[in-house]
């Protein structure tokens, strides 16, 4: 393989990194694989056409051979990902060690900046206090390596840096065995998964992140902002305002495995893994305080608890920190078995704690008796960590969410009032909808009646929020606070919801008032639903029922925006726009009637569904909108890329805190050009609609993508359509993003742009030059467009040519082709007209060699999946072939390290 892109000297070890795994992949393959795909792979390695191998080798391969050929370039892709992940933490060391730590995401350079404006103590105390980040992990279906690759691929990435590590040829010999061990494992693992996985598969993935990374990583990052803040501002308090939330067990948009017993089923698993890991914190802290009353004074909190021990060995009689830590391991078994966690203790099961507060009480006892005795720096370890993730964990681990489409529940307020004899519900206009749900909701005496029998539909739905009040009561309020609604669309729907929290027990009436026990969450997806998410909440800001709801939530109302629909519905440029706008109208809206915003952005890992760096994305908020409560969803591969190890998970935990207390505390640059944006996006939407809506687009993008094998990729426990595939605004944005990446045009990001632009200049002669000093100025717009000039080097449009011919009507494809490829043209030159840039990523370094590095092996799995998507057409009984096109899927995925 050909490295002389790395010939830097910073560069040096990442070269050697990757000579050594392809070294150890090349002699594997010599053994476990044909001559012929041997040197399939030495031409791909050398050559930046895939075509040789294509037209003169591929057609001459077997079925195993074709298999191992993909099997052999996807490892390479993999490896690569690997090597550069070592290196970007290499580099970072080699950094913080010179002390040159890099400003972006950096809590110390965040420090800095409050110091250089004159922030004193109180103003960042008040800030930390009202500050609640919470990075939320979906079971959104866009990570195509199964769990059991992703584990090879962990211990990679262990055995990597130790290579610098060997000093004889002995030890780098010993390391080349282990490397081979886990490359052959690799090799002989299935990519794809033969079955569906299920709602239980994807509650384990999101829980088993948190013995691998997050339990590390949380008491590290509180460390690290506490040592930043405390060096600048002595005495200030780090409250616990980073959380990592979840969807998984509890999102039921569009899923239909997911129920109240796999929302239970979520918690049962949470407490599991919170419970094992307090377990062996407890143990660990057991081992490290055999202090002796001899040797040091013991406060009478622990000494009360130590009297209580069921430790009994005489060892431990001058021993009270191991005798009253064998009190607080019982205890906490018999709080893990009522919760029906299977948990061992030898010091028995005790008396349950009946909350996280009473745990915390003994852990705080024996941490201030530590502190108050001489015992400072032992205060200061284990049992501060372990103090910390109980408080930010729990018995729940992570807090929940729910989420269903609007019209599902109004459902089952239809056949409330149905069965009630009251109005026919569905027929009623908005204003009467809204009338009679605040007439119920004032009424303190229930719709259901327990001697009905109610649809299975209206059951589910119902059985859920009970579920979520028991969860509630048994693992801590906090468990469960946040119901969305998808599809928003009037305010009505928000009411709806407010109707089944009274009937499940969550919200009651009070003194004539309302009060939750959960958060309204509304969801506005669509161009258009963002247009009307102000009026909505002026019109549920008006009313006093509403107002009083909000106030028995600590006054905060919390706004959900979608990314991925917009962008479907009105393409990058309008969707982007849009909900800058709908934001700032919110941040207005929010101010007039002082109530306070949170804003949860529905992001995916592609730029085409919101992706991008999280920092930048933050800080280009309009000013207002963030006001230290910010939430974001993490999916699929963008969870195992940030935070499926404890060094990447601080690192983009701490960027999103810095983020967060930079936006909310420094001053924020002016708001985009409204006049020069609305230009812009208007004209970006009249040609991105005019493409989707055009005749026989659907059916083009169908047979040009391979959304139908994705769509049989089983990488979720969700469909990949609501409905069917024949129309676009059924298509789920995953999958219509994930299959415009496969087939290397990844047209939702950039479609449009370029015409806009054109457009812009036809009519002012100036609007270059107004673009080009809005990309130097304003953090919006940067932001905007440095996503979409990392989508724009990805796409191929040569090889999405290929892709193109698979279009079952060939003059009506390569109308529709021609015209996306001149617009391609345009818009890529658009940008580097306004980037004032003469080739793409030129500023940024680390992407162009990545793809760079990548290129041929990309461009080969590119060719071989058309190829075998021709045979797949002839021939589409053929489970084989399938099965082939869903590895140059995984491929092609790893390769971009993007889905949807």
């Amino acid at each position: 393989m050909e490295f002389s892109l790395l010939h830097q000297s910073k560069d040096a070890e990442l070269a050697a990194d990757a000579e050594f795994m392809t070294q150890s992949l090349y002699k594997m393959l010599d053994v476990h694989a044909d001559e012929i795909v041997v040197n399939a792979l030495k031409i791909l390695a050398d050559a930046q056409d895939a075509s040789q191998v294509i037209t003169q080798i591929l057609p001459s391969l077997s079925e195993a051979q074709t298999e191992n050929l993909i099997t052999a370039v996807g490892m390479f892709a993999q490896i690569l990902n690997i090597a550069e992940d070592v290196h970007h933490q290499r580099r970072r060391l080699v950094h913080e060690h010179a002390g040159n730590v890099a400003s972006e995401g950096n809590i110390a350079e965040t420090v800095k900046k409050f110091q250089a404006n004159d922030l004193d103590k109180p103003t960042v105390q008040a800030a930390l206090n009202q500050t609640q980040i919470n990075a939320v992990l979906t079971a959104h279906p866009t990570e195509v390596q199964r769990q059991a690759t992703l584990i090879s691929h962990r211990k990679i990435r262990a055995l990597l840096p130790q290579r610098e590590l060997c000093k004889t040829p002995d030890e780098l010999a010993e390391l080349q065995r282990e490397m081979d061990i886990v490359l052959l494992t690799l090799w002989q693992t299935s990519e794809t998964r033969h079955f569906k996985i299920t709602v239980k598969s994807e509650i384990n993935n999101g829980v088993n992140i948190f013995p691998i990374s997050f339990f590390q990583a949380i008491p590290k990052l509180y460390r690290r902002m506490e040592k930043q803040f405390q060096a600048a501002f002595p005495d200030i308090q780090v409250p616990n305002m980073m959380q990592i939330g979840g969807w998984i067990g509890g999102d039921r948009d569009g899923n239909p495995n997911v129920s109240a017993k796999t929302l239970r089923d979520a918690f049962t698993h949470h407490a599991n893994a919170a419970f094992h890991h307090y377990r062996r914190e407890l143990e660990a802290l057991y081992q490290e305080l055999p202090l002796s009353v001899r040797r040091v004074k013991v406060s009478d909190a622990v000494l009360v608890l130590s009297a209580q021990s069921p430790d009994k060995e005489v060892g431990r009689k001058e021993e009270p920190y191991r005798r009253a830590i064998a009190l607080i391991l019982s205890r906490m078994t018999g709080k893990a078995h009522q919760l029906n966690v299977q948990l061992g203790c030898k010091y028995g099961v005790g008396q349950p704690y009946e909350n996280k507060d009473e745990f915390l009480r003994d852990l705080y006892a024996l941490q201030n008796s530590l502190r108050d005795n001489g015992s400072a720096v032992l205060a200061d370890g284990r049992i501060a960590d372990l103090i910390r993730t109980v408080s930010i964990c729990g018995f729940h681990l992570m807090p929940l969410d729910l989420r269903q489409h609007a019209e599902k529940q109004a459902n089952v307020v239809i056949e409330l009032f149905q069965h009630a004899g009251l109005e026919n519900f569905a027929m009623l206009p908005e204003s009467e909808k809204q009338t009679v749900l605040l007439r119920e909701l004032n009424n303190p005496r229930p719709l259901s009646s327990p001697f009905i029998t109610y649809s299975a539909e209206s059951r589910y739905e119902l059985d859920i929020f009970r579920e979520a009040s028991l969860i509630k009561q048994q693992f801590g309020e906090q468990a469960i606070s946040q119901s969305i609604i998808s599809n928003c669309e009037q305010p009505s729907d928000l009411l709806v919801l407010a109707l089944l929290f009274k009937e499940t027990g969550l919200l009651t009436i009070q003194n004539g008032k309302p009060v939750s026990r959960m958060n309204i969450v509304p969801l506005f997806e669509t161009i258009e639903a963002l247009q009307n998410a102000c009026p909505i909440m002026e019109t549920m800001f008006q009313s006093d029922w509403y107002r009083a709801f909000i106030d028995s939530r600590d006054n905060i109302q919390e706004i959900m925006l979608g990314y991925s629909d917009s962008n479907k519905d009105g393409g990058y440029i309008t969707s982007t726009w849009g909900l800058y706008q709908a934001e700032q109208g919110l941040v207005k809206l929010f101010a007039e009637y002082n109530i306070r915003m949170r804003l949860f952005h529905g992001r995916g890992g592609s730029v085409g569904r919101g992706g991008g760096p999280s920092y930048q994305a933050i800080l280009a908020q309009p000013a207002g909108s963030v006001a230290g409560q910010i939430r974001i969803t993490e999916q699929g591969e963008v969870i195992t890329a940030k935070y499926g190890d404890p060094s990447n998970a601080v690192r983009n935990l701490e960027a999103l805190v810095a983020a967060t207390l930079e936006a909310t505390l420094l001053p924020i640059d002016a708001d985009p050009d409204a006049n020069l944006m609305n230009q812009l996006s208007q004209s970006a939407f009249k040609h991105y609609r005019a493409l989707i809506t055009r005749d026989g687009f659907i059916d083009y993008f169908l047979q040009t993508s391979p959304i139908e094998q994705i769509a049989s990729l089983n990488l979720g426990s969700r469909p990949a359509s609501r409905k069917t595939l024949a129309q676009i605004q059924d298509l789920r944005a995953i999958p219509w993003v994930f299959s415009w990446t496969q087939n290397r045009l990844i047209l939702p990001a950039w479609y449009g742009f370029g015409s806009a632009v054109q457009d812009l200049c036809q009519r002012d002669s100036g609007s270059l030059k107004n673009l080009q000093a809005h990309a130097q100025t304003n953090p919006f717009f940067r932001a905007m467009l440095s996503n979409m000039e990392q989508v724009m080097a990805k796409t191929d449009i040569t090889l999405a040519e290929h892709y193109a011919e698979l279009s079952q009507d060939p003059q009506h494809g390569a109308a529709i082709f021609a015209d996306i490829k001149a617009e391609y043209q345009r818009s890529r030159q658009a940008l580097l007209d306004i980037l004032q840039a003469d080739e793409l990523l030129k500023d940024n370094r680390a992407l162009a060699r990545s793809l760079a590095l990548r290129i041929p092996y990309l461009n080969a799995l590119g060719a071989l999946q058309v190829a075998l998507l021709k045979k797949l057409r002839q021939d589409p009984t053929n489970q084989y072939v399938l099965q082939m096109v869903h590895q140059t899927i995984n491929g092609v995925a790893q390769g971009l390290r993007n889905t949807g």
